[in-house]
């Protein structure tokens, strides 16, 4: 075991001295390295070799390498540089060998090189992109902004610009590229990079097609159409070789819901195809844009418009077109067409007051009659703005008490004597100034405002009646206000009235309601409920404009009625200054007549003469009311008449008409 031991020592150790020699071994090694063992080769890194220095901290087994290029460690000796980086070359094979378009530039935006895969991109050899201008190359610069920006960048003033551009292969195919130009770094030039993006483009266009576009007409939809008209306002501003003006027609199928109603949806969807057919077949023409903007409603954009003449023919064609029947799935359908006509100047229009002006055309011309256009008229535009601005204001008004009431004598064609007044509200509107019922309790009848409207024009005459009865107790005067028969629907008109008699004081008979003919004939339930408690309450029933409504004779033996107050259409027959009609004053004395039989009173409206009152009074009507006796006054000039009231027998009461 020793000799083993010791021979295996002398073996190592000649092994050693051939190391050490000047000649090479047998695998090419420089004279004078020493080859470790094969356990201080697998324990003992490699590790560059350092120059010789004895104060040179030595590499830790296992530490990591220092980045390429990094600065010299804590403790490295003065004069140790950082290792090499990637050289030169290296950059040059990436450059040439990138999928990504590239190309270097200098701060004048000319192409200095182009690699490959940028020749390819635009179809041609790199080498002829030298001395190009990157502007030209990437079409930098048709829009204004973006050759700013680039501009820009060249100059150092700006890190970057990204754009998306539609560029020309060399075989005239068309591409869309992503393009970027940036700073190269380490370089005083700049990097141009170009990414291939027709595909996606492709892909977005057919996607903002589906999304922009009506998919049962295939006409663009109400998106797109807004969209474009917003374009449309916007170039015609600025474009000044334009008429600078632009026009829609409006549409909408008059009766569409029907043919869905009774024929189903699907030949619904196909009469809108052939009619968004004919539609186009009317706008090619004039290349104007149609669209459908939802339900049965179209659209006919006109930019740079000629006039309303050209919106006119073109709105008379479309009417024409649309008239000839359809062949939809065998069966012959007829249709027609309500349209909105604008056209106006670009300048100063924005998109919701052109649509909102031709949405109110379309609404007058289903008014009118449908089957027609109408052109949109300003006056008319404006009469119903106002309209909307009183209705939208009623309710607010009566809270506000904007209202008052002035007082119109009801006097006796026998003696003269005042032996009532009928109150008429005014509205004293803090922006049109005073306005007659006839301006608004039409609105508040449809929005409902009528109902707090009424209540408050009850009370404030019953206050005043008892104010009158109070200060004259011997010549009480009867208070009659006007009722709407949605009052009795939509309140409780008989607690209201007894209410505000319990709260003034005023006795019940001294209260007369009117209402319309047509509101009280044929009334049953609910109203005819409602009148006959008014009535067992003690207070009058009067039938307003007597005459002109349903003239149902039956309904006055059945109804609680105490006086017909006669429309004033049958006095103007009475004038002195006519010739007579013997058939107006016939009918008028039979209806008088046939009044007195039945235990009514009679009072005549509109009487403007002497001779009227004269006629009248010959014939047996009890009461006359109009400007031969008075206009409607406010309550102090109704106290000066109680005053100056003349007994009976003295001579009609008359004060001035002027007033």
């Amino acid at each position: 075991m020793r000799e083993t031991c010791t021979k295996d020592l002398e073996t190592t150790n000649a092994t050693r001295e051939r190391a050490v020699s000047g000649t090479p071994d047998g695998q090419g090694r420089a004279p004078g390295a020493t080859l470790p063992m094969i356990t201080e080769r697998n324990a003992i890194p490699s590790v560059p070799p350092l120059a010789e220095d004895a104060g040179a901290p030595r590499p830790v087994p296992g530490a990591p390498s220092p980045a390429p290029g990094a600065p010299p460690a804590p403790g490295a000796p003065p004069g140790a540089g950082p290792v090499p980086g990637p050289t030169p070359g290296d950059y040059r094979a990436a450059f040439t060998a990138a999928r990504l378009a590239m190309a270097v530039l200098d701060r004048e935006g000319r192409v200095l090189d182009a690699n490959p895969a940028l020749g390819a991109l635009l179809g041609t050899d790199p080498a002829v992109l030298a001395t190009r201008s990157a502007a030209d190359l990437a079409d930098l610069r048709e829009d204004p902004r973006t050759w700013s920006e680039y501009r820009a960048v060249l100059g150092g003033r700006r890190g970057r610009l990204r754009r998306t551009r539609r560029l020309l292969r060399s075989d005239g195919h068309a591409l869309w590229a992503d393009v970027t130009v940036e700073p190269a770094p380490d370089s005083g030039g700049l990097l141009l990079s170009m990414a291939d993006i027709s595909d996606q483009r492709d892909l977005q266009g057919r996607l903002r097609h589906l999304q922009m576009h009506d998919p049962v007409t295939r006409l663009p939809n109400r998106s797109l159409f807004f969209e474009r008209m917003t374009s449309a306002l916007e170039a015609a501003t600025y474009d000044h070789e334009g008429t600078g003006r632009i026009g829609l027609c409006y549409l909408d199928l008059d009766g569409f819901k029907a043919v869905n109603d009774t024929l189903g949806h699907r030949v619904g969807d196909r009469l809108l195809g052939a009619v968004a057919q004919r539609l186009t077949d009317c706008a090619a023409p004039g290349g104007h844009l149609v669209a459908r903007l939802g339900g049965d409603e179209f659209a006919l954009l006109v930019r740079n418009s000629t006039g309303t003449e050209q919106l006119c023919d073109l709105a008379r064609s479309v009417l024409a077109a649309l008239q000839e029947p359809f062949d939809v799935g065998g069966q012959r359908l007829s249709v027609s067409a309500s349209i909105g006509v604008v056209e106006r100047p670009a300048a100063g229009t924005h998109t919701t007051w052109l649509m909102q002006a031709a949405d109110t055309t379309l609404y007058w011309a289903k008014e009118d009659g449908k089957a027609r256009w109408t052109l949109f008229d300003p006056e008319r535009n404006a009469h119903r703005m106002t309209r909307q601005a009183l209705s939208s204001t009623l309710r607010p008004a009566v809270e506000r008490e904007e209202f008052v009431l002035d007082y119109q004598p009801l006097v006796g064609l026998g003696d003269g004597v005042v032996r009532g007044v009928e109150a008429l509200v005014r509205w004293d509107h803090p922006q049109f100034g005073r306005l007659s019922p006839n301006r608004f309790v039409p609105l508040a009848e449809e929005n409902g405002a009528i109902v707090p409207l009424g209540r408050w024009v009850l009370r404030t005459a019953c206050r005043q009646a008892r104010a009158w009865q109070q200060a004259h107790p011997a010549h009480p005067l009867v208070v009659s206000v006007n009722v709407a028969v949605r009052q009795v629907w939509d309140s409780d008109l008989v607690a209201d009235v007894g209410a505000i008699l319990a709260d003034t004081g005023l006795p019940p008979h001294l209260l007369q309601l009117e209402l319309t003919e047509s509101a009280v004939m044929g009334s049953a339930g609910r109203p005819l409920q409602a009148l006959q408690r008014l009535s067992d309450m003690g207070v009058a029933i009067a039938i307003d404009d007597f005459g002109t409504g349903y003239s149902n004779l039956a309904y006055l033996s059945r109804l609680p009625v105490s006086t017909l107050k006669l429309d004033g259409s049958f006095v103007q027959g009475f004038r002195a200054e006519e010739h007579p009609n013997p058939a107006d004053e016939t009918i008028v004395e039979a209806l008088v007549q046939l009044a007195h039989r039945l235990g009514l009173s009679v009072t005549a409206e509109c009487v403007e003469s002497a001779e009227q009152a004269e006629r009248l009074r010959r014939i047996g009507c009890d009461t006359g009311q109009g400007w031969f006796y008075s206009r409607p006054v406010p309550p102090d000039r109704i106290q000066a008449m109680i005053t100056t009231c003349p007994a009976s027998g003295q001579g009609p009461f008359r004060s001035d008409p002027r007033e």
